[in-house]
């Protein structure tokens, strides 16, 4: 993280939240040392959502927090809405600052008659006022190229990395595992900055809650005891729960599972509480839950300082190299 960190000019900018996660809007304000203005929701009788931003934005650069999280829908046109209301408010700059973005999923077009939405939803954004996009490790890296306005993925990788850091892991027994191909090349990195070995499987979806993992080198794993499974969220817990039954059944004696967006949808958790070898579960604030529905092994890193940090380089026109997702 930078080390010297001037103080934004509370007059010259403006912070909202819409209602996914306000606690992090919250934390990443007090990081920058600005208020977080209050904004009005509410809902017509005919279910039409009324937003009202509580503070003027006339020639202000707006930053605007908001999840892309359940219910999806509703946070994704309240983020439009809030976007145009400061843009019909001659706000001077519009920042969309979307922790997990969701439809990184909808990412290419794999049958007959869908929706690429990633590529509809970064057009919405900008056609709703957005003119900068700030986003948290996208589920498919293409995505960034689906946005005609600038557009920053930061990484989580340096939080997890200071906090593994800690627990001295033994080269001669842990090692990194990507649960596919397309996790391999970031699990790789990670791997080299904690010293560790990296192991790559091959995963085959069959629906949206059921994976198949194949195709992991056992001789990657040989001799390791203690895999640190990395991946860029958790939804179901399917690919994990088949992952990890495969490391189990291969030699490995312990799991730690290591993300950026923890979702952790529907019975995810009851299904990762089954598999007692998994004595961690670490991942961030881009999803918020409530302290009282954290499992007891589960740790919870807070982004607000990475968020604040790429907003004050971005403010004052300075790189964020240190911070992008690559």
């Amino acid at each position: 993280m930078p080390q010297e960190r001037p103080p934004l000019d509370p007059d010259d900018v403006r912070f909202f939240s819409g209602l996914s996660n306000v606690k992090l809007a919250q934390d990443i304000a007090d990081h920058l040392g600005v208020p977080l203005e209050s904004t009005k929701f509410d809902k017509f009788s005919n279910d039409n959502l009324y937003i009202q931003l509580g503070a003027s934005v006339r020639g202000r650069k707006v930053f605007i927090v908001q999840s892309l999280t359940t219910p999806v829908s509703d946070n994704l046109l309240s983020l439009l809405m809030m976007l145009d209301i400061a843009k019909s408010a001659a706000a001077k700059e519009i920042h969309a600052i979307i922790p997990y973005f969701s439809y990184a999923r909808s990412d290419k077009k794999d049958a007959p008659r869908i929706s690429i939405t990633a590529r509809l939803v970064a057009d919405l954004l900008k056609t709703a006022g957005a003119t900068h996009v700030m986003t948290m490790t996208m589920h498919s890296p293409q995505v960034h190229g689906f946005f005609s306005i600038p557009a920053d993925p930061i990484t989580a990788r340096i939080l997890f990395l200071d906090y593994l850091k800690q627990n001295h892991l033994d080269p001669k027994t842990h090692v990194v595992v990507s649960p596919d191909m397309g996790r391999a090349e970031s699990a790789s990195r990670f791997a080299e900055d904690l010293g560790l070995n990296v192991a790559t499987a091959s995963k085959t979806r069959i629906s949206d809650t059921e994976v198949r993992i194949g195709g992991l080198i056992k001789r990657q794993i040989e001799g390791f005891t203690h895999a640190l499974i990395y991946d860029d969220e958790i939804a179901t817990g399917g690919s994990v729960v088949e992952l990890s039954k495969y490391l189990l059944g291969n030699g490995i004696k312990k799991i730690t599972l290591i993300c950026t967006h923890g979702l952790f949808l529907g019975n995810a958790l009851e299904r990762l509480a089954a598999i007692p070898e998994i004595t961690e579960m670490i991942t961030t604030d881009t999803v918020h839950r409530h302290e009282s529905e954290r499992p007891s092994n589960m740790t919870v890193l807070s982004v607000a300082e990475p968020f604040a940090e790429a907003i004050r380089c971005n403010y004052l026109h300075q790189s964020i190299g240190p911070l992008f997702d690559i």
